[in-house]
């Protein structure tokens, strides 16, 4: 059984992995479609967006609520791939760590 002092010594390294973890999840990049490619949202698994291409077709001003629609769908797409690249990565980085069952991360 890990005395108090070890416990502190395995928080304090898990914390230090979470914060590499956290910033290397800024490296990691995932992009977002709609209408079949028409919109594509490109950002990190953090969640911060790089760059948005939208095809030429959509930029006929009957096409704004079709457009603002697959904006929106597109940037969703991107948040759902940032959320599971960040929540693969997080899981690796917890996996060697000695954690009692049920410890959620980060604290």
């Amino acid at each position: 059984m890990p005395n108090l002092d070890d416990i502190m010594k395995m928080a304090e390294a898990a914390q230090a992995q979470l914060a590499q973890a956290q910033e290397s999840l800024d490296k990691v990049e995932v992009e977002g479609q709609s209408g079949g490619g028409l919109v594509k949202i490109k950002a990190t698994a953090k969640g911060r967006i790089l760059g948005v291409a939208i095809d030429e077709s959509l930029l006929a001003p009957s096409e704004k609520t079709m457009l603002e629609d697959l904006i929106a769908a597109a940037l969703n797409d991107a948040r759902a791939k940032a959320d599971a690249a960040a929540g693969k990565q997080m899981q690796e980085m917890t996996a060697g760590l000695p954690l009692p069952p049920g410890f959620k991360m980060p604290f």
